[in-house]
């Protein structure tokens, strides 16, 4: 076997490793009896990737040069930014009229008067009390 395919053999993974990450192989020829190896990576973690593969195949690398750049032409392109999530709906809002109670609020928006802790927790920033409100007071409906 001549030295060129012996040390093609030895270094089929980084050769492997060089084709699926879509690396752009330039030069690959023996020359002062040690591989040389020129490509084109389309990204530093990519060279890294290889760079660690060759270090497993020969920490020393002491019969192989590689010269490997960077070309971000070769890297693919960026994927399309998502659309914004739309906000979360905001909750439906009841101005207090004369004579309301949280119940009967309740009552008219959840069809049970017994509902209306939910409406006094959706408003604690406001409410001390489920007793009080006020008229004119805006609150938060929670959704049913």
């Amino acid at each position: 076997m001549d030295r060129f395919e012996e040390l093609k053999s030895k270094y089929q993974p980084v050769l492997r490793l060089i084709e699926q990450s879509k690396v752009r192989l330039q030069n690959l020829h023996v020359q002062d009896n040690k591989l040389f190896l020129r490509a084109s990576a389309p990204t530093q973690e990519v060279k890294n990737r290889i760079w660690d593969q060759i270090k497993l195949v020969n920490p020393k690398y002491d019969d192989l040069t590689a010269d490997i750049t960077i070309d971000a032409g070769l890297a693919p392109p960026p994927a399309p930014a998502a659309a914004p999530a739309p906000p979360p709906p905001s909750p439906a809002t009841y101005t207090v009229q004369p004579g309301d109670t949280l119940s009967k609020i309740s009552k008219q928006h959840f069809g049970d008067a017994n509902k209306y802790m939910r409406i006094f927790e959706a408003n604690r920033d406001q409410l001390d009390d489920p007793n009080k409100i006020r008229v004119g007071q805006v609150l938060k409906i929670p959704k049913p």
